[in-house]
């Protein structure tokens, strides 16, 4: 019996030593489980602060956006009025036009020329703005006549300043281009032409060419006129007596290029002052 109760003792005693070194060979950097464990503070390492910067999209100052073509009525409003108009050549104009279409020689003071804003139908059946500069002498005659093939519907393909061609006729011409003042000399002679003066001005020249015979051969121009010669064909481009925009131009004393005798030019009118 007495043996029995020093076995248990010996057994009591090998059970407080296990635990007694459980707990001291317990790894001291192990975390906090339970709030049991006093004394053991873990403190987190801080996360770097993620700062999120709002994306910023810089506009021009000065945003303009051009009014499509197909727009142009619904920009202009009931008053088409106001955008057939003509006014002295500003500072900016006259930079455009310096060196081009006004060359370093020309004898036509500024302020004998006008710049000249009208609307007019394009061959796509709408409303363009366009621009020409004439001299101040047919200014209106020009909004006038421009006014009525607006209401006419007369279809014009282009119309801008021939400067945008670099002044250069047979490439305005090329690309159809209705245009008045150009300080040069007639093709093929030694004498200005009224275009110089801002008195003529040529109308799709394209479909309606300058027709001349030169040494006995046909000069036609612009060449990709060529097949517009022939007058007997059906074009709706080509101006004749019966024409709208032959009609217009006379009935303000114009004379029509394609009235003349030793040459035609189709696209051609002009009027001669006193």
């Amino acid at each position: 019996m007495q043996k029995c109760g020093l076995i248990a003792a010996i057994l009591l005693t090998c059970v407080y030593l296990v635990a007694c070194n459980y707990k001291v060979d317990r790894p001291a950097n192990q975390g906090k489980q339970d709030s049991g464990d006093i004394g053991m503070t873990i403190t987190p390492t801080p996360e770097p602060a993620t700062t999120i910067l709002p994306t910023i999209t810089e506009e021009p100052e000065d945003t303009i956006t051009p009014t499509p073509e197909g727009d142009i009525m619904e920009a202009i409003g009931e008053d088409i009025s106001k955008e057939f108009y003509y006014e002295e050549l500003s500072d900016e104009i006259k930079d455009r036009i310096q060196g081009k279409s006004y060359k370093d020689n020309c004898e036509v003071p500024y302020e004998e020329l006008r710049y000249v804003r009208v609307l007019y139908v394009g061959f796509d059946g709408e409303s363009h703005r366009g621009e020409l500069i004439v001299n101040k002498a047919i200014a209106k005659d020009i909004i006038e006549i421009f006014r009525e093939l607006y209401d006419e519907k007369y279809p014009i393909e282009r119309m801008v300043l021939v400067d945008e061609y670099d002044a250069d006729d047979n490439t305005s011409m090329t690309a159809d281009n209705t245009s008045s003042f150009n300080y040069r000399k007639v093709d093929g002679t030694d004498h200005l032409s009224l275009h110089s003066y801002g008195l003529a001005i040529d109308i799709n020249p394209m479909y309606n060419p300058y027709v001349r015979t030169v040494d006995g051969k046909k000069v036609i121009t612009p060449e990709n006129g060529s097949s517009y010669a022939d007058r007997s064909l059906a074009c709706e481009y080509y101006i004749d007596k019966e024409d709208a925009c032959y009609k217009a131009f006379t009935e303000h004393g114009f004379t029509w290029g394609g009235a003349w005798v030793n040459s035609k030019d189709y696209q051609h009118f002009q009027k001669k002052m006193d």
